[in-house]
């Protein structure tokens, strides 16, 4: 009989590597987001996942809501979670490449089990300052006579 896990983190970030050793690397945490303009587009965004003190096959979804809760943004394809023994982990990695955020405001992730959400946590979607143009007239170093 299944054994349903606990959902040990879930993480944002930027990036994931894996080492030979099978370590995970998490590049650029994160739990907010920033543009200029809206409608914008978010290039990537990695979603992790450990699932732990579980035995059994389980299905893991992601959705990305907007910030009245029912809008999907994005939806994560079903991902396997395999514990064959209650002392087992499995670590999940998603990718979702140019994610469009039509508005600021707090939006939603949710992460669900076998159709059970498991945790929802905020994104926060702001807008912020446009970058200042560049500055003009060539290089600043000084050339001397020599």
């Amino acid at each position: 009989m299944a054994m349903l896990p606990d959902l040990q983190s879930t993480l944002l970030c930027d990036d994931v590597r894996q080492e030979r050793t099978g370590k995970f690397i998490l590049i650029g945490l994160f739990d907010s987001l920033g543009s200029p303009t809206f409608p914008f587009r978010h290039p990537r965004m990695f979603l992790t996942t450990r699932w732990c003190s579980g035995e059994g096959d389980f299905e893991q979804r992601t959705r990305i809501l907007r910030p009245d809760m029912s809008s999907v943004v994005a939806e994560g394809r079903p991902i396997p979670v395999k514990l064959p023994h209650s002392e087992a982990t499995a670590t999940n990695v998603e990718l979702f490449l140019n994610l469009e955020f039509h508005e600021p405001g707090t939006h939603w992730v949710e992460v669900l089990l076998d159709g059970d959400i498991k945790i929802r946590f905020p994104l926060r979607v702001g807008k912020v300052n446009a970058p200042p143009p560049p500055a003009h007239g060539g290089s600043h170093f000084e050339h001397g006579n020599g």
